[in-house]
């Protein structure tokens, strides 16, 4: 273990250091949700998806464990959730309010990782060029509709231009791993995992090794990013 791998408690981000901020973009108020970290040296910024918000598992875990590496995680909520609504807007409309998010996301100065879950992650991809991402990380990528692989959503993937990882769940109806065509991406997949991460009872590792996987994955992934 070298001096880097070790978290002491001054490392460590409490409830009182967390943050949050209303955005104004073309779409409407967004929000941010600071999780710094006491020696940051990038900023992942990750949003949620179209059915749900910051309260999922996966993206709770990575603002819990990934300040004491050195990353701040800001969890954005977009337009239409701060809202109120129940149904995300057409991805245009999401797009909109992630580039009007941009400018907030990038004060603090440092290389900024684009990331999200589901439609989240449709949208880190799609604008990662254009808004000058430090690379991508996408969250159970929806590559198709379930049932509709003809659908594919493989081009937005493969078309972000920048160092991506993708976590996918084993049993995602909206793509599982092996669906995925080959790329310029890293993949890790999270076994038995649906689309929310969930595992079933009878898999053979419980809700928490799951969610682990995914962190680890992370945790790894942007220690690999230069």
């Amino acid at each position: 273990m070298t001096t880097d791998d070790v978290t002491t408690e001054s490392d460590v981000t409490t409830e009182s250091d967390v943050t949050t901020e209303t955005i104004g973009t073309d779409a409407g108020d967004a929000r941010i949700t600071w999780h710094p970290a006491k020696k940051a040296r990038l900023v992942l910024a990750v949003s949620h998806g179209a059915g749900g918000g910051i309260g999922a598992r996966d993206l709770v875990a990575l603002a819990q464990v990934l300040p004491a590496h050195g990353v701040t995680v800001a969890l954005v909520e977009q337009p239409w959730r701060v809202a109120g609504k129940k149904v995300a807007p057409a991805p245009k409309t999401l797009d909109v309010g992630w580039r009007g998010l941009w400018p907030a996301l990038a004060a603090p100065g440092l290389p900024l990782v684009s990331g999200g879950r589901s439609a989240g992650a449709r949208v880190a991809c799609r604008t990662a060029t254009e808004l000058g991402a430090h690379a991508v990380l996408a969250l159970s990528f929806p590559l198709h509709p379930p049932g509709k692989p003809e659908k594919s959503r493989a081009d937005e993937l493969l078309g972000a231009g920048v160092p991506t990882l993708v976590v996918q769940g084993g049993n995602d109806p909206f793509g599982k791993p092996e669906e995925f065509p080959a790329g310029d991406f890293e993949l890790v997949e999270v076994p038995y995992g649906d689309h929310g991460f969930a595992v079933p009872k009878r898999a053979p590792l419980d809700q928490d090794e799951a969610v682990a996987i995914v962190t680890d994955a992370v945790v790894k992934w942007v220690g690999s990013l230069g």
